[in-house]
């Protein structure tokens, strides 16, 4: 199955802090928890019935910037995306250091 990017703009209302998330069709996370929703099976088909919260669980360097891994909390499926401008760097700097300390 090949992965197509579906661009779907939304906006939603974060279901792990209550943020009001001002979708720009690439936006799949909440910008100030870095939390998400498993929503879909091809990025932006929202095809997906599982529905659970996805945890941010690391930040990584990627080829093209830093990528926040996310794990589901209901299925524990994974998956990966960029960080994006809007994200809380505060909350993206805490999620590096805790990464890095679960892997010492």
């Amino acid at each position: 199955m090949t992965k197509r990017f579906s661009r779907c703009v939304e906006d939603f209302v974060c279901e792990n802090c209550g943020t009001t998330v001002k979708g720009d069709g690439y936006t799949d996370h909440c910008p100030e928890c870095l939390f998400s929703k498993h929503v879909d099976i091809n990025p932006g088909d929202r095809q997906s019935t599982c529905g659970g919260i996805m945890e941010p669980k690391s930040v990584e360097n990627g080829k093209k910037g830093l990528v926040i891994t996310f794990r589901c909390k209901k299925c524990d499926h994974t998956k990966r995306n960029r960080v994006s401008k809007n994200d809380n760097m505060e909350n993206i700097i805490r999620l590096s250091r805790k990464y890095a300390e679960e892997r010492r």
